[in-house]
């Protein structure tokens, strides 16, 4: 058997870890995404919102990886023992849901590219579209059974293989950028889309979504070869997701006209791409597209498997899914994670706008373990915990991850109501899991607090399944 100490991983390999998370569908998806919602004044304010926002969050895990190295599976252990066994439960089930929807997106992003070519595709919920993914998801996941290390190293190989055509596009973009068309775009251009304020607040949800996956070295830091890796390669990935991200929303309000972007279908970047070198530029983006969403559809099974496993060494999810096979591969959570990967895609050929569903969903879904890794960083800077090593940064972690936990209380209102309600539907019956777990161990289930917040979630998922059935709430 393989152990996890015998699957160590370089500075390189948490780094493309890191940005094979955060590179994948959402940034094809950009000029459409930000075109219908603002302009580049708007897009502009949101991006100095949001990157200053998640290098916050980033500097927090930087700190956390290194003031708290006991803790492995950072964003879920960081919860657990930050605010007790239920929210650490809520932080691994939602960052777990995030990763699964998350891999739904990929799927249709896929087939709605492949769809450009092929209209049997359609928009990737397609009877075809979900039949062709359901057969790529059972590949790859034998794949993955074979090995992490394996399927980590494919993972390095392809994050590298998908960045070069993102930075071609970027240059050819900029030789193709009309100043005139960049003002006339500039507060909105001719579309109606309010305010400065309301125009950011639209956008939030998209820009979590390009950021998710920021965590993904902390989440692998049982396979760390120096814990020190850790918050360098997030910091380093970051920074070079965050100026790809600027580059692609803000040269693409060069090439066409705010209406015209919010009118293309997704994959976006090929029709920018088209417009400025013709045909061929979209088959560029879309092939760059296949390879970029493959990638980080590796990284997120990868992710979403690991955090189920660790939560159950944990003892709070229950006991089966902390199995390994003989490669040291936690198989019951992958099965389980791709089983519901493939109901979520089969839900597809039912809902209408299916990408932009599964974005909304994965971005809501992520924002309560971000808010808790923030709450635990701020919580050790307030009380002192551990300053005892290193006193001199304390101020400045202080500020640091005061800055983080309010972008991440400001994300949850972003996000609104609906997003909220749709989150509890996962959150309050996915607490069977917790209840299994408890029961296993012989433990009460649920502390006061706890259980507060347990009525709370069940209320609000009851009211949000309410609402999708009588359509209150439409997907």
């Amino acid at each position: 058997m393989i152990s996890a100490s015998e699957q160590k991983f370089s500075l390189w390999a948490l780094m493309a870890m890191c940005v094979g998370s955060m590179v994948g569908a959402g940034i094809f998806s950009l000029p459409q995404a930000f075109g219908r919602a603002t302009g580049p004044f708007g897009a502009l304010v949101a991006w100095s919102i949001a990157g200053v926002g998640m290098l916050m969050l980033a500097f927090v895990f930087q700190s956390l990886s290194r003031r708290r190295p006991d803790l492995d599976a950072g964003i879920y252990a960081y919860a657990k023992v930050g605010f007790g066994d239920y929210l650490g439960f809520l932080s691994a089930l939602g960052y777990w849901a995030a990763a699964l929807l998350g891999n739904v997106s990929y799927f249709v992003l896929i087939k709605s590219t492949l769809g450009l070519f092929f209209p049997i595709f359609g928009d990737g919920n397609t009877v075809i579209a979900v039949a062709t993914s359901s057969i790529l998801l059972w590949v790859v996941h034998f794949l993955i059974l074979r090995g992490i290390r394996e399927a980590a190293a494919i993972n390095t190989i392809v994050t590298f293989a998908k960045i070069i055509p993102i930075l071609l596009f970027v240059v050819l973009v900029f030789f193709g950028f009309k100043t005139d068309v960049f003002t006339t775009n500039f507060w909105g251009g001719g579309a109606t889309l309010g305010d400065v304020a309301g125009q950011v607040r639209a956008t939030m949800l998209v820009t979590v979504f390009v950021f998710v996956g920021i965590e993904g070295a902390s989440v692998y830091s049982r396979y760390a070869r120096n814990r020190s890796d850790v918050g360098i390669a997030t910091l380093l990935g970051f920074f070079g997701v965050l100026c790809l991200l600027v580059l692609v929303t803000m040269l693409s309000y060069g090439v066409m006209r705010n209406e015209d972007l919010a009118r293309l279908r997704n994959p976006s970047m090929a029709g920018v791409l088209d417009a400025v070198v013709g045909p061929w530029g979209a088959m560029f983006v879309s092939a760059g597209l296949i390879i970029s969403v493959a990638g980080a559809y590796l990284s997120w099974v990868l992710l979403a498997a690991e955090i189920l496993f660790s939560a159950a060494r944990y003892e709070t999810m229950p006991r089966f899914l902390s199995h390994e096979n003989k490669n040291g591969v936690p198989s019951n959570a992958l099965w389980l994670t791709n089983i519901l990967v493939q109901i979520f895609l089969i839900l597809t050929l039912f809902a209408q706008y299916a990408f932009r569903l599964a974005l909304e969903l994965t971005s809501s879904m992520i924002l309560i373990p971000y808010l808790l890794v923030a709450a635990y960083g701020f919580k050790l800077a307030w009380t002192g915990e551990t300053y005892d090593r290193g006193p001199a940064s304390h101020r400045g972690e202080f500020v640091r991850s005061g800055i983080a936990l309010i972008y991440t209380i400001w994300l949850i209102y972003a996000a609104g109501t609906t997003h909220l309600l749709l989150s509890a539907a996962i959150y309050g019956p996915g607490s069977v899991l917790f209840i299994m777990a408890r029961r296993e161990q012989r433990r009460a289930v649920f502390s006061m607090v706890e259980l507060v917040i347990f009525a709370a979630a069940a209320i609000a998922a009851a009211v949000a399944i309410y609402s999708l059935l009588t359509g209150r709430i439409t997907v």
